[in-house]
């Protein structure tokens, strides 16, 4: 039973390792979540403060790896292009987009009055 759970936590930082190498949205999530971070700590941001830091850093990471998840399949399965394979991928991009907006939003909410 362990060793499957194991297993699983390696498949998933494996899954993570994919994104942030084959992705450059992946890598760009990266380096913002080591901005982010590091802003973070440099201004000695509240507990309640990195809850949302720490929710909005996962919700981004969540939806990205499921629109390139869900890309990978859809490149597999229809490898040629089709309307709605392309409204698919469109709509999970468009995902990503919505919780990055907000994430930035509680991210600027958050940082905003500690620099100012």
């Amino acid at each position: 039973m362990v060793g499957k759970q194991l297993d699983s936590f390696r498949n998933a930082f494996r899954g993570l390792a994919v994104l942030v190498r084959t992705q450059r949205n992946g890598r760009i999530h990266l380096i913002s979540t080591i901005v982010v971070i590091a802003l973070g700590f440099v201004l000695d941001i509240t507990t309640v403060h990195w809850a949302i830091i720490s929710l909005a850093i996962g919700g981004v990471w969540a939806a990205e790896a499921l629109n390139t998840g869900l890309e990978f399949l859809a490149d597999r399965v229809a490898p040629e292009w089709h309307e709605l394979t392309g409204k698919a991928k469109d709509v999970a991009a468009g995902g990503v987009l919505a919780v990055s907006i907000s994430a930035a939003a509680a991210g600027f909410l958050i940082f905003l009055p500690y620099i100012l």
